[in-house]
């Protein structure tokens, strides 16, 4: 395999692991589309190798003579790329599942075994994404009916409802929290960092209760604990506040659950950070799926990916919900 095929195929590792960061688009034409990418990268790469095998890189009809008992073709000018996607002319796997046409088996291999890992990841981070959409859809109820409270509401019913939103939202940290960490299956996925960070703030925001001389929700006793992540109520706190500041701690509370309601929402809106990742994975699992056998008839049947702890569980959640293939996966998550 040349240096200008090992070269592409770096940049169809780079572009694959584009994934994690959300930056691919979910345009349906143009060069942001990533089948369209990754289908321009894999025939850089799949002309690149064709040209270490014949010792040019000319692309003439008289370069590619020489290949026609390779491909048991008499036609020199059969286009050397159709010949190199043609299932029936690439028969050429050996036992080991190397494609002993390339010139560098081992190389094409080693990235069909990153394609197969990566077509797992995509679907067990489809899965926790999909997991996070609907508990972010859940996190904007609780926190809107936290707008329900009154000046008449009860302060054991105030303290009730703040005790159970707390609950919600420290269930909710702790469920996705192992999958940010690093090394975990949402880790570096803009989509799933910023909808944490964007929730914490909504909580820690000090302009909630301005005008009646409050700092946020801090003021009421309830804050995120800067260890633990978790949200926390200090109950005395808020009887103090209840008592000498009534009109303030509930002006406070209305505007937190309206605040924190609408930026769930925009997380989880269409064209937004959670649904369009969604999106962004679903036409990678979708492109992985409808061109596989193509790849590996190419490049080598690459290593079985082998999932395990939290991967395995998140890619055995997905294969029960949307099954092995993947068709119109954003419409249903």
């Amino acid at each position: 395999m040349s240096v200008g095929a090992l070269t592409t195929a770096d940049s169809i590792f780079a572009l694959l692991n584009q994934r994690s960061k959300g930056v691919w688009s979910t345009g349906s034409s143009g060069t942001g589309n990533i089948a369209a990418s990754f289908a321009l990268y894999l025939a850089n790469f799949q002309a690149q190798t064709l040209g270490s095998l014949t010792g040019t890189t000319s692309g003439s009809a008289g370069s590619f003579a020489g290949l026609d008992a390779f491909f048991g073709s008499g036609n020199a000018t059969t286009s050397p790329l159709s010949a190199l996607t043609n299932s029936s002319s690439v028969d050429t796997l050996s036992a080991t599942g190397r494609n002993s046409a390339l010139f560098d088996p081992e190389s094409a291999y080693k990235m069909m075994s990153f394609i197969n890992n990566e077509d797992v990841d995509f679907k067990a981070q489809f899965s926790e994404l999909s997991e996070m959409k609907s508990s972010i859809a859940g996190m904007q109820q609780d926190a809107a009916s936290l707008g329900g409270i009154t000046t008449a509401t009860a302060d054991d019913s105030i303290k009730s409802q703040l005790q159970t939103f707390a609950s919600q939202y420290n269930d909710w940290v702790k469920r996705f929290d192992a999958d940010m960490q690093s090394g975990g299956i949402l880790a570096g996925t803009r989509a799933a960092q910023v909808s944490r960070s964007e929730l914490d703030q909504s909580v820690e925001n000090v302009f909630n209760g301005a005008m009646d001389g409050l700092h946020g929700m801090s003021d009421l006793g309830f804050s995120i604990d800067p260890v633990t992540k978790l949200a926390t109520l200090d109950t005395a706190k808020l009887d103090s506040v209840l008592a000498g500041n009534r009109q303030g701690a509930v002006d406070t509370l209305q505007q937190f659950s309206a605040s924190f309601a609408k930026a769930a929402q925009l997380l989880d809106s269409d064209g937004n950070f959670v649904p369009k990742q969604l999106d962004n994975l679903s036409r990678a699992i979708d492109y992985i799926d409808s061109n596989k056998s193509s790849l590996q008839a190419e490049f080598g049947l690459g290593d079985a990916a082998k999932p395990s702890g939290l991967v395995a569980q998140a890619l055995a959640a997905y294969n029960r919900t949307y099954g092995v293939a993947a068709s119109d996966l954003t419409a249903q998550a």
